[in-house]
């Protein structure tokens, strides 16, 4: 369905895509963003499962955005390429009308099959790249710019720098070129079950059914976590789904016992009612003002810091010359 419908022209198909991208980004995070941070949907039942209990500005919101539209295009090069080779039968990629009842591909169990393994090896790649750009400078020249993003908003999931964005899409046209992919099982993986889940760890909240203590999958805590605590030399957390990926290198994981899920800061009675009127919960409608975002430095991507509870006197000290270093870049 996908080789059918896609363009014949290569750089129809990478406009088309990315216009696509960028609508499913913005439509998906958008409401989940409003049933959680809109200030008349914030209630003390949602806030007390909130991991950071501020709330991002309205100005770094923005820089999400912004952030996420600067970058794009480059993850859209690699599916674009993948397509062109699967149109022109330079690769081993394939498309059928119904994935489900493709009896020469396994139909079902195929799918299943795929899909399956599509999220392993994209796991893997996503630790191994994402640890590298915690580990080396010359990659954390790149990432760092995901990490001014301290207490992360659902619009935060894609906003990396160009070269991060195109790594990370990079399997999209490596799977096919290896092993026989249905291009529409590859995409729907990518483009739909990862931006959930990618959603999910950027949501800033936590839930009861994924405890952070739970021993597989990682928790929207520990990317929450993550952003916070993972500098250059500290690469705590970099997977993306599984635990055993950082469970296997000394230094992946966050020491146990300084915790600070939900859970634990729940016991500690550090999510009471009283602590939730004090909470200010900014006016995000500006987001919907065309001012807000015509005004000196908005479209820069670094318009404004994020005040975060957890970060320690070395890491703002950090933060503060990763975003001097990102503002020289910029000018």
């Amino acid at each position: 369905m996908l080789c059918e419908f896609a363009p014949s022209s290569f750089v129809a198909t990478w406009a088309l895509l990315t216009a696509i991208g960028f609508s499913i980004v913005m439509i998906s995070s958008s409401i989940v963003f409003f049933q959680y941070y809109w200030t008349s949907n914030v209630t003390y039942e949602k806030w007390k499962w909130k991991t950071n209990p501020k709330f991002p500005s309205p100005e770094k919101v923005r820089d999400e955005i912004v952030q996420t539209a600067k970058g794009i295009y480059t993850a859209t090069i690699p599916p674009t390429i993948s397509i062109y080779l699967a149109q022109t039968g330079n690769s081993k990629a394939y498309c059928s009308g119904n994935p489900l009842t493709d009896a020469d591909h396994g139909g079902a169990i195929g799918v299943l099959v795929q899909f399956l393994l599509i999220t392993l090896v994209s796991d893997f790649w996503e630790w191994g790249y994402h640890r590298l750009g915690h580990v080396y400078p010359r990659f954390w020249n790149f990432h760092k710019h995901h990490h001014v993003f301290f207490n992360p908003s659902p619009f935060a999931v894609i906003a990396d720098e160009y070269v991060d964005q195109f790594f990370r899409a990079l399997p999209l046209l490596l799977f096919p070129m290896i092993v026989p992919i249905n291009m529409d099982v590859m995409f729907f993986t990518y483009g739909a079950f990862f931006y959930m889940y990618g959603i999910y760890l950027h949501w800033g909240y936590e839930t009861p059914w994924l405890s952070a203590h739970n021993p597989i999958f990682n928790s929207a805590y520990h990317h929450y976590l993550h952003h916070a605590k993972a500098i250059l030399g500290k690469p705590y957390h970099t997977g993306f789904f599984f635990k055993i990926w950082d469970n296997m290198v000394e230094g992946g994981v966050y020491p146990r016992d300084k915790c600070f899920c939900v859970q634990c800061e729940q016991k500690k009675g550090k999510r009471s009612p009283e602590m939730f009127k004090k909470v200010v919960v900014p006016d995000y409608s500006v987001l919907l003002d065309w001012r807000f975002w015509t005004g000196d430095g908005a479209w820069s991507g670094i318009s404004a810091s994020d005040e975060n509870a957890e970060l320690t006197a070395e890491e703002k000290v950090f933060a503060s010359a990763a975003k001097r270093d990102t503002v020289k870049k910029v000018k």
